[in-house]
């Protein structure tokens, strides 16, 4: 049987993917004996080439994926694992994946996750130890192979058996200002950096962004990964719920929402109706270029079997009849590109930038910027100074009683600092996630943001937009997560941020030596190479240099 990442980079085929929505109870539940019938339909049937099982999908407690995953498994069909950050911290998660990998599940969907909504008395707390930048990060390193101490810092260090997870990510670009669409591209683009092997788009319901995602990918240096687009099938309740916006990400816009309602009050329902608005957005992902469909919205096989037949009945060029007919934008929403109006879809030459950063040069946003250039740049005489005192200190982890107190008070007033001792404000325009992001957000936005306020009530607007806004006034937008993950490290909790970045101990000063060793180690590649060519003939490499 061929795998799932062998039909995405080795096959010319058009795939196509199936969503199980996993259920809350055990297996011997009606809705569990349901669930079962479906899967073994969608198992018997050829054209279906993987299926993916839900995670704990919109934050509410369900049955494990993989409980529903081992008999399709077991029956010999691709499965695609949804593995999510809101119910585990990191070593949970890494548990989770090594159990996945011993019983045989080797593709994985990594999503940051909904914040839950829901759980036994009452609503259950979120982890969100790490996102989906951190997890898929992990799981790359999983199948590079993990280098383990055993808990003795001092031990040899054991390199563990390599995994062969199949990595997919989800992206959207269905959101209404730029400052929520570009912070999501560049997410997209780190996402498939660290690690991703395949990207599935959100819900959405607009052939221009879905066409758009398309072009940015192949315009930002990612041509090469395999793009599934997703297609919902809709009815009139669940339009309704789109478009009251409980479900975090997905958009349902005015216009659409009302040819829903007039279509639920046809005779069948709209069935037909909807059937055939799936068949088409299919034949729109095939015709722009995408490498498969991921069906979801239906519970049962005739809904699948229906939406399959009706797009085999179409002719090759329909999907650009189809575009011009899916369109439902909002008023003013914000495009990458311009558009093409022949075609209705996106025009590469050109950007949209009617959209102006708005003036966050308040003055704690230029003293923050100033004070960071002064204290913590690598080499400067007050981070020398910093880190003298820091080691001299009868506490190196606090630092001087004097500056400690300072540290903190001042981040207190300034960003309402939650004291986690390994900072990220100077990556996030100093906006502090810990105190404004509900996720704690280290590496760009979820995808749950509506209309630019954070999905979780209280939150205001999402604090990557604010991020983005601000470097977009500065004209520096492009910089963007252009740092490397961020995986925050909680045993520095409580601890002086100042002094661990100053000793080398948080996350920004670990990534820094790590960049300095891989420099090291092109250098002496070139240097080989270049001796080995006669050009520097008889100059040895120096000594530091030969980091291997």
């Amino acid at each position: 049987m061929q795998s799932l990442y062998d039909k995405l980079y080795k096959s010319d085929d058009f795939l196509i993917g199936a969503e199980l929505v996993s259920i809350r109870g055990s297996m011997a539940e009606e809705i569990a004996v349901k669930a079962r019938t479906f899967a073994n339909e969608l198992i018997d049937c050829s054209e279906i080439d993987w299926i993916s099982i839900t995670d704990n999908a919109g934050g509410n407690p369900q049955l494990a994926p993989q409980a529903l995953g081992k008999p399709i498994l077991y029956a010999g069909k691709e499965v695609v694992i949804h593995l999510t950050c809101k119910d585990m911290n990191r070593n949970g998660l890494e548990s989770e994946a090594w159990s996945l990998n011993s019983e045989g599940f080797h593709n994985i969907l990594a999503m940051t996750g909904d914040y839950p909504i829901g759980g036994n008395e009452g609503r259950a707390k979120p982890v969100f130890d790490i996102d989906s930048v951190g997890l898929i990060s992990m799981l790359s390193q999983m199948n590079k192979g993990f280098h383990h101490h055993y808990g003795m810092s001092n031990a040899k260090p054991k390199r563990l058996e390599k995994t062969s997870f199949n990595i997919g990510a989800v992206t959207t670009n269905f959101k209404l200002l730029e400052g929520e669409v570009m912070p999501q591209y560049h997410k997209l683009k780190k996402k498939v950096e660290c690690g991703a092997h395949f990207i599935i788009n959100q819900i959405g319901y607009d052939s221009r962004k879905q066409d758009e995602l398309k072009k940015y990918m192949e315009q930002h240096g990612m041509k090469d990964t395999p793009l599934i687009g997703n297609t919902y099938v809709l009815n009139p309740r669940v339009a309704k719920i789109f478009h009251s916006k409980k479900i975090p990400g997905v958009v349902v816009s005015d216009e659409l929402l009302d040819l829903c309602l007039k279509q639920g009050a046809s005779p069948d329902k709209g069935k037909t109706f909807f059937y055939e608005f799936a068949a088409k957005q299919m034949a729109i992902f095939k015709g722009l270029g995408y490498k498969g469909v991921y069906l979801g919205g239906v519970d049962n096989f005739y809904s699948i079997d229906r939406v399959l037949e009706i797009e085999r009945s179409f002719s090759p060029d329909d999907w650009k009849i189809f575009v011009k007919e899916i369109r439902y934008s909002r008023p003013n929403e914000f495009y990458y590109y311009t558009e093409e109006k022949k075609t209705g879809l996106s025009n590469i030459t050109k950007r949209d930038l009617s959209v102006k950063g708005k003036n966050s040069s308040s003055i704690s946003y230029a003293f923050s910027k100033w004070m960071h250039k002064v204290m913590f740049t690598k080499g400067k005489p007050v981070a020398k100074m910093g880190a003298s005192a820091c080691k001299k200190s009868k506490n190196p982890k606090q630092g001087p009683k004097l500056l400690r107190s300072f540290e903190h008070f001042s981040k207190r007033v300034m960003f309402d600092c939650k004291d986690c001792g390994d900072c990220s404000l100077y990556e996030i325009a100093f906006l502090c996630p810990e105190s404004v992001c509900a996720k704690n957000q280290r590496n760009g936005p979820c995808g749950g943001t509506k209309e630019g306020k954070c999905e979780v009530a209280g939150y205001g607007d999402c604090i990557w937009l604010q991020a983005y806004e601000r470097l977009k006034h500065d004209g520096k937008e492009d910089k963007l997560l252009e740092h490397s993950p961020v995986v925050q490290d909680q045993g520095l909790r409580g601890t002086s941020s100042w002094a661990n970045h100053w000793l080398g101990k948080d996350h920004y000063s670990k990534k820094y030596k790590e960049a300095k060793i891989s420099q090291t180690k092109v250098d002496v590649v070139n240097n080989n190479h270049h001796a080995s060519n006669g050009m520097e003939e008889g100059q040895p490499i120096k000594k530091e240099e030969n980091v291997n």
